[in-house]
């Protein structure tokens, strides 16, 4: 695993590769991203691209939502994985959402993993992108670049890529680096014929920790204060 200053460069260098990168699912409002959510866990972007609009007109909001059913949301969705699962999902939600914050999306972390079909991933998502909050999401492409690129161990739950990449980047940057990433793993550190080694910045000056070491040697001290990169 690297040290805390080499892990840093190498998520500053993909965020470097991917400046602008913003979320490529298109929404109106944080129930619907909570819909948009739900639908992509397991599924591929372009699924759940052709199914939403078509959602969004249907159930423009929970109220909506229960007054259907588990079964016609289905016939919504059932071009996308797990369907059967996440039409119970985004109606079981729907009545939390009702019943508990009087039909509105909650924006604390808490409240949004008491809601049916989102887990701590999910809830960063809706944190950052609906609300604009500090959060770092880790998905399949973070978890696998986490772990190629040595930020992690190889057996990190996602739970430690988490708690691991927020303490080596601040937390103005974790959104941007959630969403860099996902780009990254899209077109560079693919599951298969990953082209990293094509970036050689990825790899320069890169210290891993010693394990005989308590100390994590990559903190930089200068007169006492720690030294931490930044970047624009």
């Amino acid at each position: 695993m690297l040290t805390k200053e080499a892990a840093q460069h190498v998520i500053y260098e993909i965020m470097k590769l991917y400046p602008n990168a913003v979320p490529t699912m298109r929404y109106q409002n944080p129930f619907q991203l909570l819909m948009v959510v739900i639908l992509s866990a397991q599924a591929t972007d372009v699924s759940v691209a052709k199914v939403k609009d078509k959602l969004f007109e249907r159930y423009p909001n929970p109220q909506a939502v229960i007054e259907s059913s588990p079964e016609e949301i289905e016939l919504y969705i059932k071009t996308v994985g797990l369907y059967r699962n996440k039409a119970k999902y985004i109606y079981k939600s729907s009545c939390q959402l009702l019943e508990k914050f009087d039909g509105k999306v909650p924006n604390t972390r808490k409240e949004l993993q008491s809601l049916t079909g989102i887990g701590p991933k999910s809830a960063n998502i809706l944190l950052n992108v609906a609300f604009n909050q500090d959060a770092f999401a880790v998905d399949t492409h973070v978890a696998r670049i986490c772990k190629h690129h040595k930020i992690v161990e190889k057996n990190a739950t996602p739970k430690q890529i988490e708690e691991r990449v927020t303490e080596i980047i601040p937390a103005k940057y974790w959104g941007r680096a959630h969403q860099s990433m996902i780009s990254f793993g899209k077109e560079i550190c693919t599951p298969r014929n990953m082209k990293c080694h094509d970036y050689p910045q990825l790899y320069e000056n890169l210290e891993e920790v010693d394990p005989t070491d308590t100390t994590d040697a990559s903190i930089c001290m200068d007169n006492g204060n720690t030294k931490v990169r930044t970047i624009q």
